[in-house]
């Protein structure tokens, strides 16, 4: 399915000098991590068939731990009835990394990109979504950093943003999870990244104030248009109808069953 020319957007004039090649962002809401992983799927393969352009997706999630392809199960320690009560689903997905968290209050971003479109490798992706978090960060007056050797973004010594990747013929998948007003203790129920000796902050505690999540993607957009030279434009959810029709219908209908469903998906 093909909405417009990916090939003509991203040839537009701009004032005689080269365009930017064209990303479309846009805001899903409150939406279910199951069929969110099944967008991504279509969306992947809508962009390798060059059905539409680069894409970053917005979303907040119900609760959710999710575990990469080196998640370990032992580092989920919240057992089935505390996940149940305190409405916890589980997905083993095919990101790269260990197990994270999900929810309310974070800015989780999804970029789906043809890297080699933009002389990208693996490497240089990551560094370059953590250059993305720590300058819109820094909007908020906020200094994040990187710590050899890990991936993700940090303030001293807590964890602020987690990446957690994957690549399909060199299009990117699943992406960053930036803690905005998220309720930290949800954390307490696993070992964050498999990393028992490091702590996790967000934008609320350290600025001690609630932070307005349109602000958050805000940043985000114009940091990512920054880093990766982008021409980030906000479109309407109403332009990824095709593809939100095949994994279910509208943003946010499977998000009311997370409290009372507890699952496992393997990919």
């Amino acid at each position: 399915m093909t909405v417009g020319s990916a090939r003509n957007v991203n040839e537009r004039a701009s004032g005689g000098a080269a365009p930017r090649p064209l990303c479309w962002a846009v805001d899903l809401g409150t939406f279910h991590y199951g069929r969110a992983w099944d967008l991504q799927g279509g969306l992947v393969r809508a962009r390798l068939a060059d059905e539409v352009p680069d894409l970053l997706l917005f979303v907040e999630h119900p609760h959710v731990y999710t575990l990469g392809r080196a998640g370990d199960d032992r580092h989920v320690l919240w057992d089935r009835r505390l996940l149940a009560q305190r409405g916890v689903e589980i997905y083993h997905v095919d990101r790269g990394g260990d197990v994270t968290y999900h929810g309310p209050g974070q800015a989780v971003g999804y970029p789906i990109i043809a890297l080699r479109r933009h002389g990208l490798d693996a490497h240089r992706y990551l560094r370059d979504l953590e250059e993305v978090l720590i300058r819109a960060l820094a909007e908020f007056g906020i200094r994040g950093g990187r710590v050899p050797g890990m991936t993700g973004v940090w303030v001293d010594n807590a964890k602020i943003a987690a990446i957690g990747v994957k690549f399909t013929r060199w299009v990117t998948s699943h992406g960053f999870a930036l803690n905005v007003n998220t309720d930290l203790s949800y954390f307490e129920g696993i070992i964050p990244c498999g990393l028992s000796n490091r702590n996790v902050t967000s934008m609320q505690e350290l600025l001690g104030r609630t932070v307005a999540m349109a602000d958050v993607h805000a940043a985000l957009r114009r940091q990512f248009a920054a880093v990766f030279g982008l021409d980030v434009q906000p479109q309407p959810v109403e332009l990824l109808r095709p593809w939100l029709q095949e994994t279910g219908g509208a943003p946010g209908r499977g998000s009311a069953r997370a409290g009372a469903e507890f699952g496992r998906r393997r990919a």
